[in-house]
Formats: C-alpha cells, structure tokens, sequence
C-alpha cells in the first residue's frame, strides 16, 4: 500500500497548533518565535513531512523550471554549453528540461509547444538550421514567457541574445589566409536563414575589401551543413575557374566533411587546399588533417552569459521596469590548430 503523504494539517494536530503557524514557522516567518520554529521543523521532520512542491510552486508564481531547446546534443559546441547552463541553474534551484529540434522546424514548434505546456519560467534556444519561421516564439510573449537566444539567433527585432561576434572571427580568418599566400578563398557557409550565415559573409566581404581584393559571390556557396551537402558545395568550388586555394567553412563539423570529401578527389588538403574553420571543438583533435585554424566561439562563456540573462529577467520585479532586450556580444579569437 501506498503511503499517504504527511500534511500540515496533520502536524498541526500533534503539535495542537493552528495550520497557518506550522506554515509559517516551516517557511521561518519572522512572526513565529525562533523555539516555536524549531519544534515545529523538528516535528515535521520525525514524520517524514516533505513540502508540496506545486503549492509551493503556484503560490510563488514560478515552477523554477527552465527549459532549453538545442538543435544536437552530440555536437561539442551545444553539450558544452548545457553543461555550463545546468552548473548555474543547480546553484540557483532551477531544474533544467532539456530538448533537441535536430534541426527540425516542425519538431522545434512542437516542443515549444510542450515547454509551454510544462509550464517553463523561461526558456534558452538555439535555433534549428531548417526553421524559417519563427511564430512560435513570438506566441510565447502571450504567456510572459521569456526567451534569451544564443550562438544560432533568428532574425528578428526585440530579442534577448547571446553569441559570439562571427564577423570579427571570420575576418581573423580571412586575415590569416591571405598572409599565408592565399589570394583565392572559398566560403562553405551555412544556411541563409542563419544571422550567423550572414556574419560570416560579412566579415568575409570586409577582410577581401580592407586588402584591396575583389570580392566574388560566386566563391560563396551555402549548404545545410550536412555531409551531402558540404561535398556537393565543395565539388562547386573546386569546379571553379579561380579554382581556391584556401577555404573557410560554416564550422569544424563542416570543414571534417569538406577535408575527407577532398581526399576522396584526389586532393592533399596538406599541401593543395587549407580550410579555416569556426568553432574550435574537440572534433579537430582526432582528426589526422585538421584545418589550419578555427575560430572559438567559447560555449561555456555564451551557456553562462545566456542562463545569467534569462534569470536576469525572471527575478526582475513586476513592479520594477522592464530591462531592456539584451543582446550579449562575445569576441571570438582565431586558434591555429598547432596552437590548441
């Protein structure tokens, strides 16, 4: 048989005291005198008492639940930078309720959806690659449901983000390239609806401009980042007549693709081709031809600084003023692969 849980009521009766005393004396209200405390906690706990977490939980407004949607855990950047969340919501009380949208729109909508419905304070996401619609977010404003995005933000005004300054990185990038010889330089970016694809071809235009270098579209190409899709996007440049000799990919992942599809054509990329890539994830220690350089993007620093803002806005007080939106930048810094 189950046993039924202990209750206030019940604790009220052994001690003969009110309910609304053994409440407040359970939640050390400064009206009940500190002997009157003790007796009562001591009591509860000879009875095993254990607090009803939803009374609890309805009367202060708040689950201390935070969810966090990511696209793939497998990926180093993203199981980093949960790591780092969940450290910081510990400390603070809050359970974390994780999910991934395996870079599915239909699946990011559908666990918005349940995050909702779970009740999350707030929530922390990392876009999916393939989501073009970002409604479902939107929706969340009706149930003062907050959002902090970070690394993958969507496009839109009035936003709470955190993620790396990609523009900066990419013309470190380019930068790097160009004084180790290399005048024609691919891009293997990702998908347009990214801001970050846009960042990179910024910061890509910007570094080919400042060193008096034309710069042409066509030795731009965008892929989904899946492995089919860099060596068809490979294949594009390599067909090209100002044929590159250095390329620089959307992320490590992207560029471990490219570099094995290179082999398979009969390329050294040791030798005939180097890439550059984003991210700096462990990946490029176990490969045998990494790229020359990646840029790090730092997880735990945007897992911190995106769990810190989101509690930022949950313990702003209602009658305080609404922050405004945070939108965190953090420098990324180009590691030569020998320098790791």
């Amino acid at each position: 048989m189950i046993k039924k849980p202990i209750t206030i009521k019940e604790i009220a009766k052994k001690l003969d005291l009110s309910i609304s005393t053994v409440s407040r004396a359970l939640h050390g209200h400064p009206s009940i005198s500190l002997s009157t405390q003790q007796k009562v906690k001591q009591t509860a706990q000879e009875m095993d008492y254990e607090p009803n977490q939803a009374a609890i939980f309805f009367q202060k407004g708040k689950t201390f639940t935070i969810g966090v949607i990511l696209p793939e855990l497998a990926e180093a950047f993203f199981s980093t930078a949960i790591s780092a969340i969940e450290d910081i919501a510990y400390k603070k009380n809050y359970t974390i309720l994780l999910a991934q949208s395996h870079d599915e729109e239909d699946r990011e909508k559908q666990l918005v959806e349940k995050m909702k419905n779970n009740r999350v304070d707030g929530l922390l996401v990392s876009v999916a690659k393939r989501t073009s619609n970002f409604d479902h977010f939107e929706q969340l404003k009706k149930y003062n449901i907050p959002v902090v995005f970070f690394d993958r933000i969507p496009p839109l005004k009035n936003i709470h983000s955190v993620a790396c300054n990609i523009e900066t990185g990419s013309i470190e990038a380019v930068n790097y390239l160009l004084k180790r010889g290399h005048r024609s330089i691919g891009l293997i970016n990702g998908p347009s609806t990214l801001i970050a694809s846009g960042q990179r071809k910024e910061g890509y235009i910007k570094a080919l401009h400042k060193n008096r270098l034309k710069f042409d579209p066509t030795l731009i190409v965008n892929c989904d980042l899946s492995e089919t899709s860099t060596n068809e996007a490979l294949e594009i440049l390599l067909s090209h007549k100002r044929k590159p000799t250095a390329i620089v990919t959307f992320n490590d992942y992207v560029s471990a693709f490219a570099i094995k599809h290179a082999f398979k054509s009969g390329l050294n990329p040791d030798h005939t081709i180097e890439f550059v890539s984003y991210a700096n994830s462990p990946v490029i220690g176990f490969m045998d031809h990494p790229p020359v350089a990646s840029v790090e993007q730092f997880p735990t620093i945007q897992g911190q600084k995106a769990i810190d803002t989101l509690l930022d806005i949950l313990n702003t007080d209602d009658t305080e003023e609404a922050p405004a939106f945070y939108k965190i930048v953090i420098e990324s810094q180009l590691v030569e692969s020998n320098k790791r």
